[in-house]
């Protein structure tokens, strides 16, 4: 579905991402582990549009994006939660929801995902009239999972899902991403837990210092003593 080959990614003169090749198969969840600062986040970017890569090819559904614009990548079926969940605060929970398809013009299909997403977050529907910046933490990663998923993506890109959640708000959710997964919606996912993402993935790949150093299946990854002393919480 997805493939990236040496790209190199600039922010003005700093170079923020070198030579970095991977792949997500259709139907699967991939995981994109790494420190703070490796690039994943720039990674996310760059597919998605918000940053073009300088050198290297972007392909998607076997079509070239590496300059294409992000609404155009939207309406290909790209679509980002981003860190921060970056919400419209002032505006409703259903407007919040209603902007995430503004690409689309088939009313009756968005009724239909609206309709899936309030089965997926209860939450949401309860409180659909309400400001968006008024919800609690895990309230706002529903609301922008929801949004993320009202463009009907092919490909829902998502970065640090879990940041400043509680263990059971995180667990609700990684439950959900399975189920979005399930009903053929493929994932790449940025998660800093390590051992939560690997937990419902097929596949990963490591970053660090702007570069993919490594990659496998996740049975391949959680048997690998590097990984595990970094990202799993293991010893020498």
């Amino acid at each position: 579905m997805l493939k990236l080959e040496a790209v190199d990614t600039f922010y003005g003169n700093i170079q923020a991402l070198r030579r970095v090749t991977l792949e997500v198969e259709a139907g699967g969840i991939i995981t994109l582990l790494g420190s703070n600062g490796a690039g994943k986040t720039t990674t996310l970017k760059t597919i998605s549009g918000l940053i073009h890569p300088a050198k290297g090819t972007i392909q998607f559904m076997g079509k070239r994006i590496n300059h294409s614009a992000p609404e155009k990548l939207v309406r290909l079926g790209i679509s980002l939660v981003p860190e921060g969940r970056d919400l419209f605060p002032e505006m409703t929970v259903l407007e919040n929801l209603e902007i995430g398809a503004y690409t689309r013009g088939d009313g009756k299909g968005i009724r239909q995902d609206m309709r899936r997403i309030f089965d997926y977050f209860p939450v949401l529907k309860e409180r659909r009239n309400q400001i968006g910046g008024t919800l609690s933490g895990g309230e706002q990663q529903m609301l922008a999972i929801g949004r993320g998923l009202m463009s009907r993506p092919k490909l829902l890109m998502l970065d640090e899902p879990s940041l400043g959640l509680g263990p059971l708000i995180v667990e609700e959710i990684f439950n959900i991403i399975e189920d979005i997964n399930h009903y053929g919606t493929t994932i790449l996912l940025v998660e800093q837990n390590a051992e939560l993402a690997l937990s419902i993935s097929f596949r990963g790949y490591i970053m660090e210092n702007m570069e993919i150093k490594g990659s496998g299946s996740v049975e391949e990854l959680m048997d690998n003593r590097e990984v595990q002393k970094f990202y799993l919480g293991g010893t020498e």
